[in-house]
């Protein structure tokens, strides 16, 4: 009887693990904690291992905040500012990303490890700069639909509602096609 019990809750999480990894922000909280291993392993094997801790925290914090989404944490755990957090997340990933992997690029003359986590790191970068912008651009749509004054947990969800999504297309739309949107 535990183990029907076992099975079930394991297939449960590796449903929500595959429903979530194809929403977008599944991709790419996925996509980062791919880049940051391929970085920490290039810097692990470089002549200076001194940047390894930058890929560690960077890979550790989006495995959190992966299953915190994943498993819909965010929802049962409402006193913490999650988009927020995320957001905070996302540009110190960028920010430190940005300036290791130019250091590395610079003097890692005759060390092609450090060339080559310089370079996934600048990749790491860009990746955690649109991480960012979405989610600016999602924190911008919640404040614009409450009022300035409330949270919505459910942005992050993979069971986002039918009216969220069309409020998202539709400030989406505004955003990048302004020609198209109706008035």
């Amino acid at each position: 009887m535990a183990a029907d019990t076992t099975e079930n809750s394991s297939a449960g999480v590796v449903e929500k693990l595959k429903s979530y990894v194809r929403t977008q922000k599944g991709t790419i909280l996925a996509a980062e904690i791919v880049l940051s291993l391929i970085i920490l392993i290039c810097y692990a094997s470089s002549w200076y291992g001194g940047y390894t801790a930058v890929a560690i925290c960077e890979m550790c914090f989006a495995i959190v905040f992966f299953c915190v989404f994943m498993m819909n944490l965010d929802q049962q755990c409402t006193d913490i500012s999650w988009d927020w957090s995320d957001f905070i997340r996302a540009f110190t990933g960028t920010l430190v990303y940005l300036i290791t992997s130019l250091i590395c690029v610079i003097r890692g003359a005759g060390d092609g490890a450090l060339i080559a986590g310089g370079v996934f790191g600048l990749l790491a970068g860009l990746l955690f700069a649109y991480d960012t912008y979405t989610i600016y651009l999602q924190i911008k749509s919640v404040r614009s639909q409450t009022g300035g004054s409330g949270r919505n947990t459910s942005v992050y969800s993979s069971k986002i509602s039918p009216v969220t999504q069309t409020l998202q297309k539709q400030t989406l739309t505004k955003h990048f096609c302004p020609e198209i949107t109706p008035n």
